[in-house]
């Protein structure tokens, strides 16, 4: 049985902890050739490491455009293409009601969350998708994008324009036989999401699992992702099994945002 991925290389970033790993994991189980990133090396050189040879790390800070082209160039020399591009990376940044909102905070999680899926796209694009005729960038959203959030501006403002983005970089990519789409997770079960839950519990007087109850009471499925859940959805548009959807935002939540 022929994998879904085979001869085809990814680049991911954000690969350290939480999605990124599982996706590495996966997406070699699939046949792919997988360079992961992230700023922690000693942690993505770990989940490299377990995942096996057909998967190699190096720290990478994606605001940084000479960290950016050096990740590439890695890819480039190791495998000789790059097929597929997982724009992970991401940081919730710093709290804060918008009349308390700083500068700093608002551009640095923009930085993060937006303008590094800008120039990770770039890079690989100019590398080797344009040459190629082929590729698939996938973006990472989040439904507080769609819905907002309080005390989070610098995010949900970040979130929602990686889907304008997706759109601009579709139209501009699609004639030249590459894609782009944007995966949009709600809640996913990784330490991030159980140590803002344990936060948000504390601040309201209740046990932790009374707050994940009350969080999951509006979600259709009362379920919560795993981060298999989004490694599946992002296998999916990597794959050719995808080949004519682009542009597309794709919800991953149980049912918690129905967009329509």
């Amino acid at each position: 049985m022929t994998k879904r991925l085979e001869g085809k290389v990814a680049i991911i970033t954000g690969a350290s902890t939480g999605c990124g790993p599982v996706m590495g994991k996966l997406f070699v189980k699939q046949g792919a050739k997988v360079l992961m990133s992230a700023r922690r090396v000693e942690l993505v050189e770990e989940a490299a490491g377990e995942i096996g040879p057909d998967a190699i790390a190096m720290r990478c800070d994606v605001t940084s455009e000479d960290d950016v082209k050096a990740m590439v160039a890695r890819a480039m020399d190791e495998f000789g293409q790059i097929d597929i591009l997982l724009n992970n990376a991401a940081a919730p940044g710093t709290d804060k009601w918008v009349w308390e909102q700083t500068v700093e905070n608002f551009n640095a999680t923009l930085a993060i969350d937006l303008t590094a899926a800008m120039l990770c796209s770039r890079e690989v694009l100019n590398a080797s998708m344009l040459e190629r005729g082929k590729g698939s960038i996938v973006n990472f959203s989040s439904t507080a994008g769609w819905t907002g959030m309080v005390r989070k501006t610098h995010y949900t403002s970040a979130k929602a324009a990686l889907r304008a983005l997706t759109k601009t970089i579709a139209l501009e990519v699609g004639p030249k036989g590459i894609r782009c789409n944007c995966l949009v997770p709600g809640s996913i079960e990784t330490e991030l999401w159980v140590n803002y839950g344990h936060r948000m519990a504390g601040e309201q007087g209740i046990t932790y699992e009374e707050w994940k109850e009350k969080a999951l009471s509006t979600v259709p499925l009362r379920a919560i992702s795993q981060p298999i859940d989004v490694a599946n959805l992002a296998l999916f548009l990597a794959s050719d099994e995808s080949r004519t959807i682009t542009g597309q935002s794709i919800n991953c939540d149980a049912g918690g945002y129905m967009v329509g």
